[in-house]
Formats: C-alpha cells, structure tokens, sequence
C-alpha cells in the first residue's frame, strides 16, 4: 500500500487525506498544533482509517520514506524536509495539484493575482452557474480543491472555477487550466518569495500552462509586461478601446458606458452594481471568460444585476444615522487597502492595522492624509503605522488596539468629524489578533450589528 504524509490539519489537508485513503493510500496526517479542536478532529479521522499526529513536525525516517508528501497552501514550500524530500525524488505537491490530477476531465479556470482574485473568482463562478454549467468555485474560495474530488461522483463538472495564490501554484507544477485569468500585480508575500521576478515568475508558469489568458490591461505592472510578452493574450481595460493592448477582437473593454466583449456590445456598466473602478475591471475579465467559454450575453447581463459582491472585501455591514460601516478585511496589503479607500466616500473614518506586511505605504498614507477624517489604530502594526502617518505629517490617528475600541470609537468620531463610511481596510494579515481575514471581518460586522 503506497504511504503518504500530508501536513496541516485545515479544510484542504483532512480533504486531501480522505481523497487518498479513498483511493486505498496509507495517510500519515501532521500538523504542529496541538489545539482541542484540532484534537477532535483527530478522533474523527482515526476512526475513518487516517492516522493523525498533533504537535508533530514531518521528518524524513530514510528507512521508511513516504511515496507522497502534500502540503497544505500555508505551509511554506521552502521547509527544509521539503527541499530534502524533493532533493530524494518523492512526489512533493499542494492539495491543489493532488485535486487537478482527479479532476483534468472537467475544464478550470485559474484565476490568480495580488489582488481582484475572490471578486473575479466569484463573478465568474456566478456568470457560469447563470448559464446553466455546473461550475462550483474552489481553492481560496468556495471549496477545497479536494473536497470537489470527494464529491465528483454526484454529478460531472462542466467548469471548475479556481482561485488560486503563489503558494498554491509553487507547489502545482502541472495545474494547467483551459482559461487562466491573472488580476493584478503589485509586491507581497516577499517575505515568502524574497524577490518581486520570484512573485512574478511563480505568477507567469500559471499562467504559461493555460491554453487561453486573460490579464488586466489597466494595471501598470502587466501592462508593462504585456508590451513585450503574452502576445497572445486577451487583455481587458476600463479605459477604452484605444488603451487595449490586442486587437479589439480579443479585447473586452469599457467604451461609451458599455461593457464590449470582442466587439460585440454586452450590456451598459450601469447595470453593475459593485462600486470602484477596479470592480469594473474585475467584471471584464470574467466577461472575457465568459465569452471564450461560450456563454451567452443574456446570463452576463442577469449576474451584472443581480451580483453584490463579496464578503470581507467592500462589503457594507449596515448604515446606521447615515453613516456606512464597510468591511473591507481581505485588504491584507497597501496596494488592496489604497483600493478600499479609494472607493468609499469622503471624509471616512478609517480602522487599520493587524500583522505588517513588507511593501511601500506611499500611495496609501497619501490617500489617508487626502480622504480619513481619522485613522483607528489595532493590532502589532499600530505604533509602526502611527509613527509612519505622524512622520508624513498627519496627526488625526489613535492606537486602539483591538476591534470592538476601534468600532466604538469609529461610531463616535463618525457623528463628531461628519464622516460617511466607517471602514475596516487593515492593510495587514490578521494572525496577530485573529484566525484569518474571515474571522476578522466576521468579528468586525457582528460589532457593527450591535452599535
């Protein structure tokens, strides 16, 4: 019976164990904590066949190493028992890639990018399932890859709609989708990937093995790239069909307030909902694939009416004495955040801060100092970010430090200083103070809800 380790007890490694034990492997769960909820979820895997060990590191024993080794996305792809396990020839891949080697029959589309990729993951998903496929969305979003394996035998899938994140595509190295659309493209994660040609390179092998791309014409980083590569591509642009980089029959852009997909008008923007001009842009790509997936006009336009967007990333909470309160905590960059800003009414009143990440806060603190009435301070990064603001010259910040001083206090300095939006754009990761981006938001709405 061939052995496999998978590491990290999450939603994609316990799918990722079942999927193997199904197909008859040895499964050796690991992960380092040892919480009590993780200890239940260790009863229940031991009791389907699946040994789990708690507190516990993979090492590699040489007289019983495993066939396979599966790393959950979290789990850096530069461990050293990975590079030595990889260095020993063992199949070393991502829950993602073990998912892809079930599911090549159905048709993927890989959507990846710093920023834009739920949004866009999650429009396409919904064009799709308007048109009648059977097209569930996967990986960062919606399902874990795995759990669609699981599930595969209920019905076929005509689409599988994946969002997926360098982490993800480091450790997929034959992840091929049909379609693959790429967002955006500033510094992150660089605390992973050392060098922005890295980031970029481990982006671009993505997107190489797609049969078909689709990239954001209006972001500065790709739209360099684009005069000099991926020549081939479908580029989209809010812009005009003068700013697209390909011929208007591979382009899908905004002109005159309609929405043109390879010449062919589609419906007026002003039936989209979303607000910010990156929304639209995120709506042309998945329009873009869409239309090369063959999918009519008529459930485009039903999904630009109905659509709303996504939880965590500009969602209004509620409005309360004609104030907005607006969760933005997928914003875990600058470059997200400034997009946050950008799109909500002036004055606000702005809760930032969390984990640091590296990158350049210019274009952000220049966007505070044009549009916060306030700056609401939390988690690890509040003295670093109150230094940086009082260093730029803008003195309207306090250090609250956690969420529920930071909403109250958002709720106060809304009705003092006139603001419209009260707005959660972090700029940070959240594990300082929480879980993930989700429960963050979750904790900020659910104080929202009780002002």
């Amino acid at each position: 019976m061939p052995k496999a380790n998978i590491i990290g007890l999450g939603r994609s490694g316990i799918a990722a164990a079942r999927v193997l034990k199904q197909k008859n492997w040895e499964v050796i769960l690991s992960d380092r904590s040892c919480s009590l909820s993780l200890q239940q979820i260790q009863q229940q895997l031991q009791q389907e066949g699946i040994t789990v060990k708690l507190g516990d590191s993979l090492t590699l024993d040489p007289n019983e190493l495993p066939n396979l080794i599966v790393v959950s996305p979290g789990v850096p792809w530069d461990l050293p028992v990975l590079v030595e396990a990889r260095e020993k020839g063992i199949d070393t891949i991502g829950e993602l890639e073990l998912a892809w080697r079930s599911l090549k029959p159905s048709q993927w589309v890989g959507v990846t990018g710093t920023n834009g990729k739920t949004t866009t993951t999650a429009l396409v998903t919904a064009i799709f399932q308007a048109a009648g496929f059977h097209a569930p969305a996967c990986g960062n979003i919606g399902y874990a890859a795995c759990e669609l394996v699981l599930k595969q035998d209920q019905k076929p899938y005509d689409w599988i709609i994946a969002e997926i994140s360098s982490y993800q595509i480091e450790s997929s190295l034959d992840l091929s989708p049909k379609i693959g659309i790429w967002t955006t493209f500033t510094p992150d994660h660089l605390e992973r990937h050392k060098t922005l040609s890295n980031y970029y390179n481990i982006k671009a092998a993505l997107l190489h093995r797609c049969r078909r791309q689709i990239f954001n014409g209006d972001d500065p980083y790709l739209h360099n790239m684009g005069l000099t590569q991926w020549q081939d591509a479908y580029w989209t642009t809010v812009k005009g069909k003068e700013a697209l980089l390909c011929d208007p029959s591979k382009g899908v852009y905004l002109q005159d307030n309609w929405v043109v997909a390879f010449g062919e008008l589609i419906a007026p923007i002003n039936l989209f909902k979303m607000v910010g001009e990156h929304n639209q842009q995120n709506l042309l790509m998945a329009v873009a694939a869409a239309r090369l997936a063959g999918v009519d006009k008529q459930a485009i336009t039903e999904t630009m009416a109905t659509f709303s967007g996504v939880p965590h990333r500009l969602e209004l909470i509620r409005t309360r004495a004609g104030v907005a309160y607006i969760n933005d905590s997928k914003a875990t960059n600058y470059d997200a955040a400034v997009v946050g800003l950008s799109s909500v009414e002036t004055p606000a009143i702005l809760i930032a801060g969390g984990q640091a990440k590296k990158g350049d806060d210019t274009e952000w603190i220049k966007l505070i100092k044009a549009k916060a009435a306030a700056v609401l301070l939390i988690g690890e990064a509040a003295s670093t970010f109150a230094q940086r603001l009082h260093d730029s010259g803008y003195d309207s910040y306090e250090i609250v430090e956690t969420m529920d001083k930071a909403v109250q206090r958002g709720a106060d300095l809304a009705a003092d200083k006139a603001a419209r939006v009260v707005l959660l754009s972090p700029a940070c990761a959240s594990f300082d103070q929480y879980q993930s981006f989700e429960h963050r938001g979750d904790h900020f709405r659910e104080l929202c809800l009780q002002l």
